[in-house]
């Protein structure tokens, strides 16, 4: 005989069923410091100094590493040997990056240009023709620094990817693969067409190094040491008569940043030692010494917390949020989803028990014990869930940082908020979505 109260079924609920009026209120009053922080931050740089001045103006213990990762540490009332519960997020995205010697102008067109490359997965397609800003520094031959944000603010010039007329396009673009369409050569950026009059060669070009010059103090070769990022210029936004989503570029991985650095200020006495970690190069694969595969920064901050320790004793003992999102149910091409097993927007947090692709390649695969160890913790507090896969079997695939992690001894999961239209430059989550991802890290952080 069932039970009384027993759900036989696993019924996957929305969020709207779960939470209460009151939190539904507090959802979306915690999304505008989360559309605020997106205004603000637009590359991991930016990221990595918000999270450093909010750490600080909190009086959290902090650690920054080479200006693109960072690790915020509360200590437990346990002794670190005993383990850590660690959320990490990363806080690069997609986006376009100009090449080091990016400036020429195009005679024919009268345009000067900068040369791109793009960064992590994009389609090049959603890249031309939108407003697009100038992020980054540039690091000039005396070793000073400039810094760039050009193109947020309602007054400065934006920036654009010219593309080819539909009166033109049929054979150029239209009879090939959309991944084709848009070569990456051709992600080229339209930055002006005023000429330098008294030049008599390169005159576009001579105009805007002249405008550099002026502005910046800045000369041709200082492109060679830069790090300028191209992205959208799009502000976030409320989405939906009932605004009940947010809309902005970044928001993969950022959302999970945003949501883990607000979890992790709020908390004091933990019975683990927590920390948040924000890590870039995800969307590459990674790479680098400030990326998740460089374990050196975080076995430096546990032999910072105790030198005593042995810092793979630690590891062995701790358990890890891999925070990062989830592709959500997509209207128009539900035939890619296997819909049993996918996260739809609106129905809480996404947990995954594995990624990779095909046969779980190249993937973390969390234990039974630990799926159910996040899932009480999850159903203890009331935080709406459902679990998440990207993809059909055969159909798609992708990877977080999870397996590195685990790779480590540590029990790894990857629990984060679906999200719509991931890797565009305007990427959608729902606010009670992005509101459950911050009680989920709080409430982990907190055990």
């Amino acid at each position: 005989m069932v039970e009384e109260n027993v759900e036989l079924e696993y019924n996957k609920k929305s969020a709207w069923e779960c939470f209460s009026d009151e939190q539904v209120r507090q959802a979306y009053s915690f999304c505008e410091g989360y559309k605020e922080f997106l205004t603000s931050v637009k590359t991991e740089r930016e990221a990595i100094q918000f999270i450093q001045q909010v750490a600080s103006d909190h009086q959290k213990k902090i650690y920054v590493n080479n200006h693109a990762s960072a690790a915020i540490v509360v200590k437990g009332s346990k002794p670190i040997s005993e383990g850590i519960r660690l959320v990490i997020s990363h806080v690069d995205s997609p986006r376009l990056d100009l090449k080091q010697v990016p400036l020429f102008e195009d005679t024919e067109s009268n345009l000067a240009m900068f040369e791109t490359h793009y960064y992590g997965g994009i389609k090049k397609i959603h890249w031309v023709t939108i407003p697009l800003s100038v992020h980054g520094v540039v690091i000039k031959a005396d070793g000073s620094k400039v810094t760039f944000s050009l193109g947020e603010d309602a007054n400065d010039p934006v920036f654009f990817v010219p593309d080819l007329l539909p009166h033109l396009s049929h054979k150029v673009q239209d009879e090939k693969k959309l991944r084709d369409a848009i070569k990456g050569e051709h992600l080229d950026l339209a930055i002006g067409t005023k000429i330098d009059i008294e030049s008599e060669k390169g005159k576009l070009k001579q105009a805007i190094l002249k405008k550099l010059y002026d502005d910046y103090g800045m000369v041709e070769e200082d492109f060679i040491s830069a790090e300028l990022e191209i992205v959208p210029a799009y502000k976030p936004r409320d989405v939906g008569f009932d605004r009940s989503m947010v809309g902005a570029y970044g928001q993969d991985d950022r959302v999970c940043a945003y949501t883990s650095l607000k979890a992790i200020l709020e908390i004091d006495c933990p019975v683990y030692t927590s920390i948040a970690l924000f890590v870039d190069k995800e969307e590459i694969g990674s790479e680098g010494n400030t990326s998740a595969q460089s374990v050196t920064f975080l076995r430096s901050v546990i032999k910072d917390i105790d030198p005593s320790v042995d810092v793979d004793t630690v590891m062995l003992n701790s358990t890890v949020i891999s925070a990062d999102v989830d592709a959500a149910i997509t209207p128009n091409y539900t035939e890619v989803f296997e819909l049993k097993n996918a996260s739809a927007i609106g129905k809480g947090i996404s947990m995954s028990k594995y990624t990779g692709h095909g046969g779980k390649y190249s993937a973390n695969d969390a234990s039974a014990e630990y799926v159910g160890e996040i899932r009480r913790l999850l159903n203890k507090n009331n935080i709406p869930w459902q679990t998440g896969e990207l993809g059909k079997v055969d159909n798609g695939g992708g990877g977080t940082v999870a397996k590195y992690f685990s790779r480590l001894g540590m029990d790894v999961i990857d629990v984060g908020p679906p999200v719509l239209c991931m890797h565009a430059p305007f990427e959608i989550t729902s606010k009670l979505d992005v509101y459950a991802c911050y009680l989920t890290y709080k409430a982990f952080l907190m055990q």
